[in-house]
């Protein structure tokens, strides 16, 4: 029979993350399997293999010009994370992601490949900053009702670039004069600076899970540190929400936790 204060602590989460757009969920990740989980991410940018994505190429704020300039190789996401080592696999269709994601969509999840999973770095110097945005914008589903699961795997602050996120923002309807033409929230307009100054930035440790709806504005800053900030970082989708046909969304094979 299962433990009836733990599946009341996860209704609680689910409905957290409804009314808020986002829920921390503290030590998800046992001490352990986070240790054994940080090992193959830090070998893995060792190897820096490909598919990758580097800073130069998204030349967000703070990020090398180029790849021919100082720190043009930083690595800024290892992408297909379920594919590259059988412990991500392990964790992104675990017994406690598929419960928790099963209890929030009420039918059988996905986890997509096509978007985040990933590897997500943050390195000093030339870790660039992420503007406040949507992860919806580029996604094509039925219905814009995914969830993702940011797994730190060491702790994550202010300090060294952590996710904020805009409480409630995901129930927010806006115009799309209010994004600029790369989708990113315009913080020069005065009506989305107000809302911006709501924003928190969620104190994390390692093990910690959030999960934050595809709709909720979040940004995240530089890293002032030395060291560099690794997290997982998988979205998921219920059974009946599918990708449409000849979208990224689509571009590639989904799976089923069952």
């Amino acid at each position: 029979m299962p433990d009836q204060s733990l599946l009341k602590s996860k209704k609680e989460q689910v409905r957290e993350l409804r009314e808020t757009g986002y829920v921390v969920v503290r030590g998800l990740v046992p001490p352990a399997r986070c240790e054994a989980l940080r090992e193959v991410a830090r070998r893995q940018l060792a190897e820096a293999a490909l598919p990758a994505e580097f800073e130069a190429d998204l030349k967000y704020p703070g990020a090398p010009d180029s790849k021919d300039a100082p720190g043009g190789h930083t690595v800024r996401r290892l992408l297909d994370a379920y594919v590259r080592d059988p412990l991500f696999a392990e964790w992104a269709t675990s017994p406690e992601v598929r419960g928790w994601m099963e209890l929030y969509f009420g039918e059988t999840p996905y986890l997509s490949r096509a978007h985040h999973n990933c590897l997500m770095t943050k390195h000093p110097t030339y870790g660039s900053l992420t503007g406040w945005h949507r992860d919806a914008r580029y996604w094509a589903f039925e219905r814009d009702d995914l969830v993702s699961a940011w797994i730190a795997l060491g702790s994550e602050t202010v300090e060294n670039g952590a996710l904020w996120f805009v409480p409630q923002s995901h129930t927010l309807p806006f115009t799309s004069e209010r994004f600029d033409a790369a989708k990113f929230f315009r913080s020069d307009l005065p009506e989305n600076e107000a809302l911006i100054r709501t924003a928190v930035s969620p104190e994390l440790q390692a093990g910690d899970v959030v999960f934050f709806h595809c709709n909720t504005l979040h940004s995240a800053g530089k890293n002032l540190t030395t060291q560099v900030k690794f997290s997982l970082v998988y979205t998921y989708r219920g059974a009946s929400n599918a990708p449409l046909p000849g979208t990224r969304s689509a571009a590639k094979p989904e799976v089923a936790l069952v």
